[in-house]
Order: structure tokens, then sequence, then C-alpha cells
């Protein structure tokens, strides 16, 4: 159906009253219950893994190490040549890393270097600082046992064993675990395909002349900015006019190659908030209004794709921001980015934000009826300090804070008391 053969619904008196808000906890579970993690993967060379999801699982073809080697730089040697705790033995050879020694004479010792392959016959290590050189010989003043700083084959990877599992996310950790069996390429799952828009004629991009009445979209920066730190595809259809069918036409035309769609402001109730009433046109909305401060206005749904191949009864995701900066930083934080990860194929768990308990050096003596989300910082003293204004447009609050505190609906605080803190170091990465 076209953009302009469904007339915009007229409020009505008799219209059912508005739907209770969602509590938080319940809409993240909500969320994260449908997101549909991406099935396609694509072959990457490890080099350019990092931060993608592993589609398969990979298993070792070798052993690491992949021979018994040296830990330490010193003299491979018998060790029951070195039972006297004075053993003067010939130095028979020199083996650096990367080459082969001969077989290990009794009676004789072998420099040998860090990682260097253990000659055939010796079994421990003695470190040069327990021996002494005399010309072609050196004295071992230690009593090594069988096995010393000698780090045997298969001692960290066992050939055949599963080192990585499907689902795990690349850190630089697991990019080396991945090298150190030889894997040059690795299946990851596609990145999440995440489409964004914004809403508002009072919207002026930085460069440009700021009209009367306009402010700078902030949020446009910040919301590509947190969706390039979780490495999705991105693509921007910038700042769409206040009406109902140029957003019903942009709402269409990201749908099509998308799984998200991203909204910032227009989900609220006013005469000229249109994303709400263009997705109820173009798909439905599953969940709006969340019991929480700032962020009320969050809105969660599905959008029809076109009628093409593949496309007839698919849909892409859609969330709704709301438009105030601070409200959209938090609600990204607390509901897209667990549903992104839930996209990206990160098991249900692993995606919650983990609060830890720590002491607020403030107080807070004005409960709220919805969870709040209060911007603090870490101090000098182990505590937690409040930034001065809690509005959600005062951005600066994201910049000085270095995470939220979760407060319960109804709750007050004060000084001394304990409390959820959720830092930022985890919830951005």
């Amino acid at each position: 159906m076209s953009a302009t053969s469904t007339p915009a619904v007229a409020p009505s008196s008799d219209q059912p009253p508005r739907a209770p808000m969602q509590d938080v906890s319940q809409a993240l579970d909500t969320l994260l219950a449908a997101a549909v993690p991406v099935l396609e993967h694509e072959s990457v060379d490890v080099l350019e893994a990092g931060g993608r999801v592993l589609a398969e699982p990979v298993t070792a073809c070798i052993d690491v190490p992949g021979m018994d080697n040296s830990q330490m730089d010193g003299y491979a040697v018998r060790a029951a040549d070195c039972a006297s705790g004075q053993a003067r033995l010939r130095v028979s050879q020199r083996i650096p890393a990367g080459h082969v020694g001969q077989p290990l004479e009794a009676g004789t010792a072998a420099r040998i270097f860090t990682g260097a392959m253990m000659p055939q016959g010796a079994d421990a290590v003695v470190m040069q600082e327990a021996c002494e050189t005399e010309g072609d010989y050196v004295v071992i003043r230690h009593v090594p046992k069988s096995g010393e700083w000698v780090r045997m084959i298969g001692e960290d990877i066992r050939q055949g064993s599963t080192i990585l599992a499907a689902g795990t996310r690349l850190r630089p950790q697991e990019l080396g675990l991945a090298a150190s069996i030889g894997q040059a390429r690795l299946q990851v799952l596609r990145p999440v395909r995440v489409a964004v828009f914004f809403t508002g004629d009072e919207l002026t991009m930085p460069g440009q002349p700021l009209k009367p009445g306009g402010i700078y979209n902030s949020n446009r920066f910040l919301l590509r900015g947190l969706l390039q730190k979780l490495g999705c595809q991105v693509s921007d259809f910038g700042i769409v006019p206040d009406s109902l069918e140029a957003t019903r036409l942009t709402l269409r035309e990201a749908a099509r190659e998308h799984d998200l769609i991203i909204t910032s402001g227009g989900v609220s109730v006013g005469e000229e908030d249109h994303v709400k009433p263009a997705v109820e046109a173009e798909g439905r909305i599953n969940m709006w209004q969340i019991a929480m401060k700032p962020g009320k206005p969050l809105a969660f749904g599905q959008v029809r794709r076109g009628t093409g191949v593949g496309e007839e009864g698919s849909e892409a995701f859609f969330l709704g921001l709301p438009g105030n900066p601070v409200s959209s930083f938090v609600t990204f934080l607390l509901f897209v980015r667990p549903f992104i990860l839930r996209l990206q194929g990160l098991p249900h768990e692993s995606v919650l934000p983990q609060p830890v308990a720590m002491r607020a050096d403030f107080d807070w003596p004005r409960a709220d009826r919805r969870r709040e989300f209060l911007r603090v910082r870490r101090n000098a003293q182990g505590g937690l300090d409040l930034f001065p204004s809690q509005g959600s447009a005062v951005l600066t609050s994201t910049v000085w804070a270095d995470g939220l505190i979760d407060n319960p609906p109804g709750q007050t605080i004060a000084a001394g008391d304990t409390v959820q803190f959720l830092a930022f170091d985890a919830l951005l990465n």
C-alpha cells in the first residue's frame, strides 16, 4: 500500500486507555527473546577478524607446542647427570629457537634458549643463573628434576581439541590463540546491518547555520559511533522531514536490506511525532514506553519488507529511541546494545548488563516512581559522585560520568548507601 493511500488516524475521545509502562527488566527480556541471530557467515583473515563473532568452532589441527621446548635460557641436561648439585658437564652444542639440535650424549649439556626444541636425550633445563661456565664446560649448581623448565608437546593445546566455540566474540587473545594453531582464516557471522535515521525539522547538521529554533543533531554522531563500536554495518538515511508520508517511505527503504532500523525522536505522543504511527502503518509496535528515567518513550517492533524475491513475509526489527540525547544514549546502552549482541549470535546471559555494588557519596532524596539511571563518576575514595544535573538533554553528563547507577523505583539514596553501578567501560565494549 502506498504512503498516500492510508489516511492518518485522528485521535478519538473513545480510544482505549493507554497501556501501562513496561518494566525495564521485562522489556529487556522481551527484546532479547525476539532477537533472531544472523545466520549468514563469511570467511575473513584472522588479522581482520577482531570484534567479529565465530560462526563455527575452531578445532586444533596440531599440538601446541608442537615439540618439547625450553621455557628458559639455560642448559639442556639429563637430570640424572646433575644429581650431585655440582656437576661439571662439557657443552656439546648450542641450540637457538628455530633450530634442531643433535641427540644429547650422556655427561654433556647443550646451551639452549627460550623456545628452542629440546634435544633428544635431554629431560630438563637448568636456568643460566644456576650455572657457571668454565671454558667449554658448565658447572650445574642445582639438582634438576626431570621435566623442569620444559614445555611439553601439547601442553597448551592438544590436536583435535576445540579451542574456540561458535558464538565467541573475537578479542585480541582469541585471535592470537587461533593464529597459534596456524589458522589463517575464520568463519564469522556477517555484520549486523543497521539503518538509522533522525526526525525533527529543528535538526541541523554541524557546519550549517543554525536556524531560529534549531538544534544541532548530536544524536546522529552519538548513535553512529555506538553502532560502529559494536561492529555494525551502518546505513545512515539522515534527517527525515516531520511528516507521516516521509517517515513511512524511509521505513520501507530501510527495511529492504537491513536487520534493524533505529530512529531517534518521533516516538512520543506529540502531533509532530510521526515515527510510531508510521511503524504501525508499515508493520507493528510490540512494546512502547518503558518505566525508566531517562528514556521512557522507547519503542520496539517490526517493519515489513517489500514483496521482492525472498522478501515476502520477512521483517526488519525496529527500535525507536527518544530524541533527547541522554535518553537516547542510556536506552542504547541498556536495550539496543544487548539486542544487537544477540543478533550477532552471543548467548542471552552474556549480553545482560552486569552491575557492581558501590558506595554512593551523595544524597538523592527525590524518589521517582520509575526506575532511574543516574550519571555518576567513581572518585578517589572508592565511592561514586553524582553529576549535578540529571536532565535528559544534558549531554555533558555522559562525558563527565563513567557509569550509571541503576536505582529502583521509589528509592531514595543517602550518602554511604550501597548502590548498583553500571560502568561505561563494560557497557561500551
